[in-house]
């Protein structure tokens, strides 16, 4: 098997922390019994010495670990349909539907879009998640990069750690918006419902920016821009603004039907049960040539007819 080496050095932020714990922080492709396993196995020095998982770290100490390419994927193949919108021996671009999950988690161990990935290329199964650099949530659809190789891994991950990663959403909010804007909270996990995010002091910093790009009666489409990648950013942002997304389950709030509305767009806002959240635009530099890469995919069918009804009903209103 081919070694990889791995570089890094303890930030302010980690100094005083255990090696485990720093580890942890700055290789987070690996999981923390997989680092700790490194550690005894004598895979990680700092400062050219061994040292135990539970022993501190302090800032400007150099960590190296050395790893195998070895199978890092336990999960099963499977023969999962992905809509792969570009593809080079480097990375892939795919178009995720609403309704898939990206990777196993509890509930979710197969039919995920992890398991697809290994069945269209079996050697995605000695890459950190199979190659996926970021996510979208479940019921949130779009464009999503994944690599193909350790180098092309790292470098994405690079990019999207220094923000350099541009994405780009499309999203049906809930309320009539005057005009764009930015949200600058920090997120984090809520305090008291652990399922859901917060907009909290001690959170991460998070930054969404947001334009109107149409207006109906009762809603409002809007193209959005992440500066950060926050766990549910934008549904937790567009709430904290009293503007929540269209049939968001967890931070939704109360369905909105504009007065005197038709049944055809009642039906259409009643039966839309997910986040109406695409993300329809990425683009970065190209892991391994540097050019400047975009792609840009379609809303999928039941946005555009959401909003076919939305239209609809305020030229009818008009």
């Amino acid at each position: 098997m081919s070694e990889q080496v791995l570089k890094g050095e303890v930030t302010p932020e980690l100094s005083g922390r255990r090696l485990d714990q720093a580890l942890a922080e700055l290789f987070g492709d690996y999981s923390r019994s997989r680092l700790q396993k490194w550690i005894k196995a004598g895979r990680v020095t700092l400062n050219h010495k061994q040292l135990r998982a539970r022993d501190k770290v302090v800032v400007g100490d150099r960590i190296c670990l050395r790893i195998e390419d070895e199978p890092l994927i336990e999960a099963v193949s499977q023969p999962i349909e992905l809509d792969i919108q570009y593809e080079d021996e480097h990375l892939l671009i795919i178009n995720k539907p609403a309704g898939l999950v990206v990777h196993p988690a509890a509930g979710n161990l197969d039919g995920t879009m992890l398991n697809g990935l290994l069945h269209y290329d079996s050697s995605l199964q000695g890459l950190p998640r199979a190659g996926i650099v970021h996510r979208l949530d479940k019921e949130t659809s779009g464009l999503l990069v994944v690599a193909r190789t350790l180098k092309a891994h790292k470098r994405l991950v690079e990019l999207l750690q220094a923000r350099e990663i541009h994405r780009e959403y499309r999203t049906i909010v809930n309320g009539v918006m005057i005009s764009g804007g930015s949200v600058d909270e920090p997120i984090g996990r809520h305090p008291t419902q652990r399922i859901r995010m917060a907009v909290v002091h001690t959170g991460k910093p998070a930054r969404t920016d947001y334009r109107v790009l149409q207006r109906f009666r009762a809603h409002t489409l809007l193209q959005v821009k992440l500066h950060s990648g926050r766990t549910h950013q934008i549904r937790v942002h567009m709430a904290h603004i009293n503007y929540p997304l269209v049939g968001d389950p967890l931070y939704g709030g109360r369905l909105k039907i504009p007065a005197g509305a038709g049944d055809a767009l009642k039906n259409a806002l009643r039966s839309f049960r997910r986040q109406a959240l695409h993300a329809f635009k990425l683009g970065f530099e190209h892991p391994e040539t540097g050019e400047w890469m975009e792609w840009e995919c379609a809303i999928p069918d039941d946005m555009q007819q959401l909003l076919t009804e939305l239209q609809h009903d305020k030229n009818t209103m008009d």
